[in-house]
């Protein structure tokens, strides 16, 4: 019995330490941890929406830097109409960060208003980071409004291209106002 035990202990710390990004077309691993209000927010309460996954840190200089265009990209679909079972496009912000002031301040300074900030706390012990493999920032994961991986680490303009699919395009209003 001892070394059932034992056995499984080993198989469940292998798997955690060698969790892997979910491929695309994959269903997206769900992620709930605190904002920095202390508010558990998980990431399938968004589902509806395109949601750009953004593995990052305050100490980052490269996930700093890149913070302009998902700021960038997060206001370009505010408020847009898109296709029916589509609620919108939001960014769930998951942050490898160990000082909650450093995440807070940096939240603030780099502009990142959406709602969808979250953290641990631990670092590169993440348990967010872990299950997916997260193993240098930043990192992004693109999931459509089912909750399905559509790309993985994609550039602002593959985000871009595969939003506009999911938007109601001034095509198809016509379409519809003349009832073709």
């Amino acid at each position: 019995m001892k070394k059932i035990l034992i056995l499984f202990v080993a198989f469940a710390a292998y798997t955690v330490t060698h969790a892997q990004m979910p491929g695309i077309g994959q269903k997206a691993t769900d992620l709930s941890y605190k904002n920095p209000d202390g508010v558990d927010v998980s990431l399938s309460s968004l589902k509806g929406n395109m949601v750009l996954l953004d593995f990052w840190a305050s100490w980052c200089g490269p996930c700093r830097r890149n913070n302009p265009g998902v700021v960038a990209l997060y206001n370009k679909y505010q408020g847009k109409k898109f296709v029916k079972g589509v609620k919108g496009f939001t960014v769930y912000s998951v942050s490898l960060d160990m000082n909650a002031d450093a995440w807070k301040q940096a939240i603030k300074q780099d502009g990142l208003i959406w709602p969808n900030h979250v953290s641990d706390l631990k670092g590169w012990s993440s348990e967010g980071a872990a299950k997916y493999g997260i193993r240098s920032i930043p990192q992004t994961v693109l999931i459509d409004e089912q909750g399905f991986v559509i790309a993985i680490n994609p550039d602002h303009q593959l985000v871009e291209n595969l939003v506009d699919k999911k938007m109601v395009s001034s095509k198809s209003k016509s379409k519809t106002k003349n009832g073709k």
